[in-house]
């Protein structure tokens, strides 16, 4: 079989957090009061970062912010996030690293904790048909309800999310000759303890010394070549 690689989104393709950034684009547009939106959106961050965040809790907050919306008005606001935020944080070398497993004939695929709405549009944009995201319930005319779907991909949520993904081509992890798994977090060590090739890309300090404690290679996308 071919090759699985796959990424992170935050901080790991991208050198910001779509989910937070995405905060503070609704609160710059006015769309959300800004001055309690942008300090809830900054603690669930900081949770985040530590490794302390409740997914269920901050995706309730999440789809319920997005709930307020007509989905017209979100696509709308989320072209203009694009070509304001996202598009100009796109770094070639990024683009480079996707390609090069595209180019060797290896599957990608995108995991990410950041709801769907956000990320779709981003996995376009790098080229990656293959996404996992967190995903918010819709209605029948596809409006967002409030509620979220499913496990979130979080943690060893992500380990969960990727088993049903697979298995719905009939698949496991252990069908590829060779996966990779590249991300930032601590968060994401379960994933990477799967992977035959984990690579800690952009680490975080925590990341950092497991991955030195593994003798996992280490990447700076945005500065020096793996080690």
């Amino acid at each position: 079989m071919s090759n699985l690689a796959i990424f992170d989104l935050d901080h790991t393709l991208l050198p910001l957090d779509s989910d937070y950034e995405w905060g503070q684009f609704i609160c710059r547009i006015g769309a959300v009061n800004t001055e309690a939106f942008a300090k809830r959106n900054a603690t669930f961050f900081a949770q985040y970062q530590d490794g302390t965040l409740d997914p269920v809790e901050y995706l309730e907050f999440a789809f319920g912010t997005l709930s307020g919306f007509p989905r017209a008005q979100l696509d709308a606001w989320h072209q203009q996030f694009m070509h304001e935020v996202i598009v100009p944080a796109i770094r070639p070398v990024a683009l480079a690293l996707v390609r090069q497993h595209q180019d060797a004939g290896d599957e990608t695929l995108i995991i990410t904790a950041t709801n769907r709405f956000i990320t779709a549009p981003i996995a376009r944009a790098f080229g990656v048909a293959n996404l996992i995201a967190a995903e918010a319930e819709h209605d029948d005319a596809g409006e967002f309800t409030g509620k979220s779907r499913g496990t979130p991909p979080f943690g060893a949520g992500k380990v969960t999310n990727l088993g049903l993904w697979l298995a719905a081509t009939e698949r496991q992890l252990d069908d590829f000759d060779t996966s990779y798994f590249y991300s930032d977090s601590q968060n994401d060590i379960p994933l990477l303890s799967l992977v035959t090739h984990p690579v800690a890309t952009n680490p975080n300090a925590l990341l950092a010394a497991h991955a030195h404690a593994q003798g996992w290679p280490t990447l700076d996308l945005f500065g020096v070549p793996a080690q």
